[in-house]
C-alpha cells in the first residue's frame, strides 16, 4: 500500500471543479479547503479567473507547483480525462467527488475503466468516485464538500457507503464523539 502522507497529509491539493456557486459542490470544498491550516490551495476550473478573490488555474498544468492532491468533482464524463491530466502532470494521489458512474450504466462502466486504466499507467491512489473525501479535525484538514466539522479524537472511521457514513458522522458529532479521520471511499 506504501506511504498514504501524500494523500492524507497534503501540503498542496488542486481542486478541480472549483466555484463560487452558492450551494455548490465546488465552493463548499474549496470553503472547506480554504479552512485548512498551512496548505496550498488551487482552485481549478478553465471558466474562472479568480475564486473568492484567490487566482483560479485554468488547468493542472498552469499551476504554480505540482500539488500533492488533486480532488475532482465536475461532471463524470470529463472525469476521465481529467485523471490523465493530473496523471501527466506528476499527481498520484486523486479524490473523485463525481458521482453517477455505475447508476448510468454500460457508459458510466466504460468511463470507470478508463479511470483504472490511468491509475495503473500513472501509478495512482484514487479515492472514489462518488466518495465524501475525508476530514482530519486535529489537523485542520477537511478534504470533502460537507459542512460537518466533527472534534478532534482518537477514533478513525473508514466507510464504503457515503450514506452511511454521513449518518454516523452526524450522529457522533451531536453526541460529541471526536475522530482523529473520517474517510469515505
Amino acid at each position: 500500500m506504501g506511504d498514504l502522507s501524500q494523500l492524507f497529509n497534503p501540503a498542496t491539493i488542486a481542486l478541480l471543479g472549483a466555484s463560487e456557486a452558492e450551494g455548490s459542490l465546488g465552493a463548499a470544498a474549496l470553503n472547506n479547503l480554504l479552512e485548512s491550516r498551512d496548505r496550498k490551495v488551487f482552485p481549478v476550473n478553465p471558466k474562472q479567473k479568480k475564486i473568492f478573490g484567490i487566482p483560479c488555474y485554468p488547468n493542472i498544468a498552469d499551476l504554480p507547483e505540482k500539488a500533492d492532491l488533486a480532488v475532482i468533482g465536475t461532471p463524470i464524463p470529463i472525469v476521465p480525462g481529467l485523471v490523465e491530466e493530473c496523471g501527466r502532470a506528476g499527481i498520484r494521489e486523486v479524490i473523485i467527488f463525481s458521482a453517477g458512474f455505475l447508476e448510468t450504466g454500460e457508459e458510466g462502466k466504460g468511463l470507470l475503466r478508463d479511470i483504472d486504466e490511468c491509475r495503473k499507467r500513472y501509478g495512482m491512489r484514487i479515492l472514489g468516485p462518488n466518495c465524501l473525501g475525508f476530514i482530519r479535525p486535529g489537523a485542520g484538514l477537511r478534504v470533502s464538500f460537507l459542512g460537518s466539522r466533527p472534534e478532534p479524537g482518537k477514533i478513525a472511521f473508514i466507510t464504503q457507503s457515503a450514506a452511511f457514513g454521513k449518518t454516523l458522522l452526524d450522529w457522533w458529532i451531536g453526541a460529541h464523539i471526536g475522530f482523529s479521520i473520517f474517510v469515505s471511499l
